[in-house]
């Protein structure tokens, strides 16, 4: 398994610590609260360097190549030139990767004192933002809802905001046991997000379920485990927080498979616009709602409240016809569902799909500009800029296949050069985004 460090500077003096957040753009945690630090490569373990004789007994010669090397790429800050200026260095904590995800790092927490806050000089290329905080402070911002972390960086400002002199080592770890549950994280407080295998379109093969909304509203969002085993372990793990009400975004199978299941588990009313019923009793058979209590929503409904700002419904056709999103009013986050994907791509074709309202709700997304994407597949975004690259690379493929449309080229040939070496399993999906295109470009010119 692969190792990465980290360095929470804390100054002594003013009892602050050094925060930094990502750009966005990022490919890797975009938009997220971290800390300073980056993974052990080769040249760190080859290097014929130690670290200093009074820190040899807190920090291995691995470790501490590692950790002076990130600091000086990202902060201008070489350790080995800053020996004075560092009080102390100790291992606060661990976390290892869970075995959902398929990169995974053991991660080294290391804190390092200072007397004082030095003035570092972050690269702009990774990082939007830093200061020197007091943990207490970012900590109540979280609770908040206004960062976006990954849950071992929660764990350690919650560890230093109760006690900054907090000493190791400490394990940071999901607290999920998988073999009985689902792996849970709430990058963003007040977002909830259970991790459930599922029946959906691969390289993905997990559908996010939410818990959203404050008691008496809180609604379980788009529960489909793939299998009686997988739901029941995702009852145990929803169990610790409860829930009121169940909220389908939309009316592909990998968003509400099971759902007689979790209707008579709990016995809860089902929320979900008029066209995703229409297309599940059309697709799923006249009986499937049988039993259920359902509510019915629309654009601007106000459904409760996350974290006191009123949590608002919008129409997100394209991807499907019928698809809702929810954020709050303050949008510190946004549900995009299957907008975008952190996993894989998202198809657009067939009955239900529109190319030209899925650029339209895009746009939309794009305009409001909520801090936080949660999509449906993957991990949380922290700002747009996913969807204004995958918007300008749809763009861009439309174009083209306009110009071959213009050569006089028909939808298998514009398939076989605008997706050129696809695998076979996938040529179907890449037909209905060429149909959609073409289907798109052609009512534009009518």
């Amino acid at each position: 398994m692969r190792e990465s460090v980290s360095a929470v500077f804390i100054s002594r003096k003013n009892k602050t610590l050094f925060s930094m957040k990502r750009q966005d753009y990022l490919s890797v945690f975009p938009g997220y609260t971290s800390f300073p630090g980056g993974k052990v490569d080769k040249s760190d373990r080859e290097s014929q360097k130690t670290a200093p004789e009074k820190f040899s007994d807190s920090i291995t010669d691995i470790h501490w190549n590692a950790l002076s090397r990130e600091m000086s790429e990202e902060l201008h800050f070489d350790l080995n030139d800053h020996q004075d200026d560092i009080l102390e260095i100790y291992l606060l904590g661990t976390a290892v990767t869970p075995e959902f995800n398929p990169y995974r790092f053991k991660s080294y927490f290391y804190i390092v004192v200072l007397d004082q806050e030095y003035p570092f000089v972050v690269d702009e290329g990774e990082t939007y933002s830093s200061e020197w905080v007091q943990a207490e402070s970012l900590f109540d911002r979280y609770n908040r809802g206004e960062v976006l972390a990954v849950p071992p960086t929660v764990q350690m400002i919650a560890t230093l905001a109760s006690d900054l002199n907090s000493r190791g080592p400490l394990d940071f770890k999901l607290e999920t046991i998988e073999e009985r549950e689902v792996p849970m994280i709430e990058s963003v407080k007040g977002v909830k997000q259970f991790l459930p295998l599922s029946h959906t379109f691969p390289p993905a093969n997990r559908t996010n379920c939410f818990i959203v909304g404050d008691d008496p509203d809180r609604y379980l969002v788009d529960p489909s485990p793939r299998d009686r085993n997988e739901f029941e372990k995702l009852c145990r793990s929803i169990d610790h927080y409860g829930f009121d009400h169940i909220f389908i975004s939309h009316h592909h199978p990998d968003h509400h498979e099971h759902l007689k299941w979790m209707v008579e588990r709990y016995q809860s009313k089902v929320f979900l616009s008029a066209k995703t019923k229409e297309l599940i009793l059309k697709k799923y058979g006249s009986d499937y709602f049988e039993g259920m209590e359902l509510h019915l929503l629309k654009e601007g409904d106000i459904i409760g409240t996350s974290l006191g700002s009123p949590l608002v419904v919008y129409e997100v056709p394209g991807h499907d016809e019928g698809q809702l999103a929810l954020a709050p009013k303050n949008l510190n986050w946004f549900f995009v569902g299957d907008l975008i994907q952190t996993i894989g791509t998202v198809v657009i074709g067939g009955e239900e799909g529109d190319m030209a309202k899925y650029f339209s709700s895009l746009q939309r997304v794009i305009d409001l500009c909520p801090k936080v994407l949660f999509p449906s597949h993957g991990i949380a975004l922290g700002g747009v800029k996913k969807l204004e690259k995958t918007l300008k690379h749809r763009l861009l493929r439309e174009q083209k296949i306009k110009e071959l449309m213009g050569e006089g080229k028909d939808e298998e040939e514009i398939l076989a050069i605008v997706y050129e070496g696809l695998e076979d399993k996938l040529i179907p999906y890449a037909r209905k985004t060429i149909a959609a295109h073409m289907c798109k470009i052609l009512a534009e010119k009518s």
